[in-house]
């Protein structure tokens, strides 16, 4: 009975886990952490969104099971956004289905489309889910970088050439988690058609959607003409109305894909609690101004973040979307590793951050940073920052707030 599990075997150690534990442990004896670490939003969801939630909630017939799929009233509302948002027609009896989160529509997907063996092409750092949904379901993952460069389609072609068998899923994430790197609409018709040639499935994870900066929007993959042949796309309510306890999420898209994974969520739950998929309805229908005062305000965050560390030594280029800064560890302090910088951060500067290595090996050499702490904050973490820095002998300029 010691032998460990087989699906345990098959998962590495969750090296994030590691400083979220000393995070923990620092808090627990009272000491004030700036957890700069996890991508949990410190806003609350617009008002009227709480309103619906309470108001269906106390309706004696809103407690029963719900609809796995999720309610007819939210999949439409979800066909709605896609068509004001992207100019993309989707038809919510067949093209979506609600996830409680990105997360597990994408774990959930993973089991109804993957066997044992299947390869499966994943960027490499990327968001965990992104691989380890698929090697929990068996399959074995083949890393492609996540910068969308040129060389990112070397490794499609290297990865087709010489891969056995053949890889028949490509995930990809734009505004990525953790680069915030971002693509345009060129991006994926080249993509979409690489996939058509080679019979490929995309899985678009579209999390940040309405976090994007510089007046630049972010692009749905399924703009492009033939998307659907071949790509499904997940958004979520979490970080676009502050709402990621909720767990509310969609995935949209190719219909035997929706079909597949409608199928297994059925076996496995009975979908997300009424009230809250009422809700959902309220916040995709409503006002969409708080979702224009979230962007402005993650904008003020990332210049504040920018310009604050910068100044006290450390630069960090300005991500152009996303709710995440991915910040290269000071050069004169490279040799440490991300996991030991993050855990030398949090003893000292009392600063938590996400090391770059827990999103794969080839984000060693980073830290992740979430804008999830105000604009004094950050100031006050900058300031934390620059006397670790000047503690380890890395000359910094000469002001820092």
């Amino acid at each position: 009975m010691s032998e460990e599990f087989y699906r345990m075997k098959r998962l590495p150690p969750y090296v994030i886990a590691e400083v979220n534990a000393m995070r923990a442990a620092a808090r627990a004896a009272g000491e004030d952490i700036i957890d700069l670490g996890m991508g949990n939003p410190d806003l609350p969801p617009p008002p009227h969104v709480i309103e619906k939630l309470v108001e269906v909630a106390q309706k004696p017939d809103a407690h029963g099971y719900s609809q796995s799929r999720g309610i007819p009233g939210l999949r439409r509302a979800q066909a709605n956004y896609y068509a004001r948002r992207f100019g993309v027609e989707i038809d919510p009896e067949t093209e979506v289905v609600v996830t409680m989160g990105s997360k597990e529509g994408l774990a959930s997907l993973a089991t109804a489309i993957t066997a044992p063996g299947d390869v499966v092409l994943a960027p490499n750092p990327s968001y965990p889910i992104h691989t380890f949904g698929f090697i929990l379901a068996g399959a074995t993952i083949r890393a492609v970088p996540t910068t969308p460069d040129e060389h990112y389609f070397e490794s499609l072609e290297r990865a087709i050439a010489f891969t056995v068998p053949r890889p028949s899923i490509l995930v990809v994430n734009y505004p990525s988690n953790p680069t915030a790197e971002t693509v345009d609409l060129a991006f994926y018709e080249r993509l979409v058609a690489w996939a058509r040639e080679n019979k490929v499935w995309i899985l678009s994870d579209l999390a940040y959607s309405e976090l994007y900066f510089d007046g630049k929007p972010t692009v749905s993959i399924l703009q492009v003409k033939g998307a659907k042949d071949v790509a499904i796309e997940f958004t979520s309510l979490s970080k676009t109305y502050s709402m990621a306890g909720w767990r509310m999420g969609f995935a949209v898209g190719n219909k035997k894909l929706i079909a597949a994974m409608t199928r297994v969520k059925s076996y496995l739950d009975y979908g997300a609690f009424t009230p809250i998929q009422a809700a959902a309805c309220a916040a995709l229908n409503g006002p969409q101004d708080i979702v224009e005062a979230n962007r402005q305000l993650y904008h003020k965050r990332r210049d504040v973040l920018v310009e604050s560390f910068g100044r006290a030594g450390w630069d960090i280029p300005s991500p152009p979307a996303s709710m995440f800064a991915w910040a290269p560890l000071p050069p004169a302090l490279a040799h440490l590793g991300s996991l030991e910088f993050s855990k030398q951060l949090l003893t000292h500067a009392k600063v938590a951050v996400a090391p770059g290595v827990g999103y794969g090996e080839n984000g060693e050499g980073f830290v992740r940073i979430a804008m999830v702490e105000n604009e004094q904050r950050l100031r006050q973490a900058a300031r934390n920052v620059k006397q670790y820095l000047k503690s380890m002998g890395v000359n910094t300029p000469a002001k820092a707030g």
